[in-house]
């Protein structure tokens, strides 16, 4: 895959990257950048080789969020114009929000608007302690409408009551304390080596599995028990232990050896 604004590559091991690769404007999103990172994550998740997307900034940032030239232009569209331009964007973010793959975010520089709300949609987040982060849309009379339901769900309708309003800006300690970010580091290197680690888990793990576990929080989450989600949890594991993969897993562990996924890199 070829784009104007993203760099992408994906490994023998199913992990994709995908880097924003505007780093002249820290990597603000327009029109543009928002319809290939639609298309990149469709794809990717069409791909049943892929594992992983591992989700970052090129150059300073991560990214400052909205374009400013993009604002600009869509301020002299119509209300048509803009519900397009904006549900567009809405579903750019629900289909990284939505993907059956696990997604990880490596975060350094500024991550602010849209930036943020684009964290907000991965599973795991790994930062540097030094990040700047912002829901800065106030500060020129706008709202963080689009991403509000992806950042309220990682930082807690409390939270963001304040940093809604206020649009202040924090580090990376307090994203940590709000649950914003899963994981702080203080250099690259660092970094790598927190993303490393993750990776290594999950080359380790049953491919369908993991997705599998990832569509249990989709469903359950925020829902009260229920008769009916008993006997749905019940026919999930049954079903998935008499897949080829849970046989072959339970297998390897007894037998003492790597799994066929782990030995040859399947996924």
């Amino acid at each position: 895959m070829t784009y104007a604004t993203l760099l992408f590559e994906q490994d023998e091991s199913g992990i994709a990257k995908v880097t924003l690769n505007r780093p002249d404007v820290h990597n603000a999103f327009d029109e543009h950048m928002i319809r290939e990172l639609r298309d990149v994550f469709d794809r990717i998740e069409e791909d049943k080789s892929c594992r992983v997307v591992v989700l970052r900034g090129a150059g300073k940032s991560f990214s400052a969020g909205a374009d400013l030239g993009w604002m600009k232009r869509a301020s002299g569209f119509s209300h048509n114009q803009n519900i397009a331009d904006a549900e567009y964007l809405a579903s750019m973010l629900s289909s990284l929000n939505g993907s059956g793959k696990m997604t990880i975010a490596c975060v350094h520089g500024a991550a602010l608007g849209g930036g943020l709300g684009l964290l907000s949609c991965c599973d795991v987040v790994i930062a540097d302690q030094n990040t700047t982060f912002a829901l800065s849309e106030v500060k020129i009379g706008l709202i963080p409408a689009t991403i509000s339901p992806y950042v309220l769900k990682a930082m807690g309708a409390r939270n963001a009551r304040r940093y809604f309003q206020t649009g202040e800006r924090f580090k990376g300690v307090k994203a940590y304390e709000m649950g914003l970010v899963h994981e702080l580091t203080t250099t690259e290197e660092d970094m790598e080596n927190a993303l490393n680690a993750i990776l290594d888990h999950v080359r380790a793990n049953g491919p369908h599995a993991m997705q599998e576990a990832k569509r249990l929080i989709k469903d359950y989450a925020g829902k009260p028990l229920s008769a009916d989600m008993m006997e749905d949890s019940a026919e999930r594991i049954a079903a998935i232990r008499a897949r080829p993969e849970a046989r072959e897993g339970l297998n390897a562990f007894l037998e003492k050896r790597k799994p066929n996924w782990q030995v040859k890199g399947n996924t």
